[in-house]
């Protein structure tokens, strides 16, 4: 394509590359966006459902644990089922975009997006 144009061809290629990495990143943070992930606490009493970007989209509360007297247990329950979500939702945004990295050939522990 610009063959005798020397370093030009390579720049060519490195801003196509550039281009199509951008795309593929910015599709897997629409599929993480849809991608749900679960936290609980209290054995499961607590169920925070955030999306793999760490939004808070559903929360369950067990009926067992409404009680006038235990209002405050039930809050540390559901600030800790949301922290566990959100916390399993960074590792798989992180394992998949560590995955896109790979298959993009990028060197092991190169962060997504730069």
């Amino acid at each position: 394509m610009l063959k005798g144009l020397g370093g030009l061809g390579d720049m060519a290629r490195m801003m196509k590359a550039a281009q199509e990495m951008q795309g593929k990143v910015a599709e897997l943070q629409e599929a993480l966006a849809r991608t749900p992930v679960r936290g609980e606490s209290g054995g499961g009493l607590v169920q925070a459902i955030v999306t793999a970007k760490g939004e808070l989209t559903g929360l369950t509360i067990d009926p067992s644990i409404f009680s006038a007297d235990d209002r405050e247990v039930v809050e540390d329950l559901i600030v800790a089922a949301v922290k566990d979500a959100q916390a399993k939702a960074r590792e798989k945004a992180a394992e998949e975009m560590g995955r896109l990295a790979e298959g993009l050939g990028l060197p092991a522990g190169v962060k997504l997006p730069f």
